[in-house]
C-alpha cells in the first residue's frame, strides 16, 4: 500500500535563499525579503513601501544605473496591487549584465509609494502609465496624471475587479 503524501507544514519548508543583491542590501543595513527567482535566474527583492527609496538610492550607487522597466501588477479581486521595478547595471562590454527586480506590494484601498523618479528619470512615463492603469499614487511625481485615458475617466482599466462602462462619450470627437 502505498504511503499518503502530506503537506508540509510552512515551518519546514525551504526559505528562498537570498541572492548576492539582496545579501548586500541586507549588509548594509536596507531590509528587505527575497522572492523566488524567475525562470531566467533574475533576483526578485520585496521592499515595503517606506524603504523603496533608500534601497533604489543604494541599489543606484551600487551600479544600477538603467530602470527597464517599472509596471503595476494586480494579484487579483481583493489581494495587493504591486509596483515592480527591473533594474540593470548597464556598463562597458558587459555581454550578461546583472538585473534584478524590486517589488512594492500595496494595499489595493489605498496604493501609495515613492515616485522614483527623481533617480531614473525613464520612471517618468512608466509611473504615469501605472497610476492611469492601476490607480497606484506615486508620491513626489512631477506631473502625475493620466497618460492613456481621458482625464475624466473613472477607475483603473487594468485592476482585475474593473467593470468596464456600457458607454463613454466623447466630447471632442466631430
Amino acid at each position: 500500500m502505498a504511503e499518503e503524501s502530506k503537506p508540509v507544514p510552512a515551518e519546514e519548508q525551504s526559505l528562498v535563499k537570498a541572492g548576492k543583491t539582496s545579501q548586500w542590501l541586507m549588509e548594509n543595513g536596507f531590509a528587505n525579503e527575497a522572492l523566488t527567482p524567475d525562470v531566467n535566474g533574475v533576483e526578485i527583492i520585496k521592499v515595503e513601501p517606506d524603504f523603496l527609496l533608500p534601497i533604489c538610492t543604494a541599489l543606484y550607487a551600487y551600479g544600477f544605473n538603467y530602470l527597464q522597466c517599472q509596471c503595476g501588477i494586480d494579484l487579483g479581486p481583493g489581494q495587493d496591487l504591486v509596483s515592480m521595478y527591473h533594474l540593470v547595471k548597464v556598463s562597458d562590454n558587459a555581454d550578461k549584465p546583472e538585473e534584478v527586480r524590486i517589488k512594492v506590494f500595496l494595499p489595493r484601498e489605498n496604493p501609495r509609494v515613492p515616485s522614483v523618479y527623481w533617480i531614473w528619470k525613464t520612471a517618468d512615463w512608466q509611473e504615469r502609465e501605472s497610476y492611469d492603469m492601476f490607480g497606484i499614487i506615486y508620491e513626489g511625481h512631477p506631473d502625475l496624471k493620466r497618460i492613456l485615458m481621458p482625464e475624466d475617466w473613472v477607475g483603473w482599466p487594468l485592476r482585475k475587479d474593473y467593470v468596464s462602462p456600457d458607454f463613454y462619450e466623447l466630447q471632442d470627437a466631430f
